[in-house]
């Protein structure tokens, strides 16, 4: 039985009392690995809160070959059409509460992942995260929403920026921030923004 018939399969029974009403068609396969609302499991990282945008540009990704994973890459290609994409992004982009917004500035950040998420290190040429990911690291657009995602997929993804093992983002931005972060900042990055709710 094909990989993607059985995550079809599965999703089904893990949406168990929810009805079809809830769960669209074309997001049922997603739910296995991200959860029956987006939240994460530990198979597949947070959805609930992406953009629509951002949410319809990675599996733009997938199916393109600029982003791989074994199990992500083959559901994928069931999503070439564009309303199924639309589709499942609007579902997971309505769900989940927003975290507590902090702006910038609003207190003197002490933590070396506080520092580098609002302020940037100029001496190392590091943008503050900030920048683009927003106030409560909420994101926007084509940006994602950080707060709250499991720190081994933010690790994991910040590895795969630095290491070229992952791309699509406009101008190749991730991928040079990326190249300047140190183990420990990345370390650091995903157990604080992990911990944003």
């Amino acid at each position: 039985m094909p990989i993607t018939k059985v995550i079809v399969l599965l999703g089904a029974w893990m949406v168990g009392e929810v009805s079809a009403a809830q769960i669209p068609p074309a997001v049922q396969a997603c739910v296995a690995c991200h959860g029956v609302t987006g939240e994460g499991t530990s198979q597949g990282p947070m959805l609930a809160g992406l953009s629509v945008p951002y949410i319809s540009a990675q599996l733009e990704n997938f199916i393109a070959g600029r982003r791989s994973n074994p199990v992500m890459s083959a559901i994928a290609q069931g999503y070439s059409n564009s309303e199924l994409r639309y589709q499942v992004a609007v579902f997971f982009a309505g769900q989940g509460a927003a975290p507590t917004l902090q702006l910038r500035g609003e207190k003197i950040e002490t933590t070396l992942a506080a520092q580098l998420y609002y302020q940037g290190d100029l001496q190392r040429d590091l943008p503050a995260c900030y920048s683009c990911h927003g106030p409560g690291a909420v994101g926007a657009g084509l940006f994602p929403r950080l707060a709250g995602q499991q720190a081994a997929y933010l690790k994991e993804q910040l590895l795969a920026w630095k290491n070229h093992q992952r791309s699509g983002d406009p101008h190749n931005l991730m991928g040079n921030v990326a190249q300047k972060l140190s183990a420990d900042d990345i370390d650091a990055l995903a157990g604080y923004l992990s911990g944003i709710r």
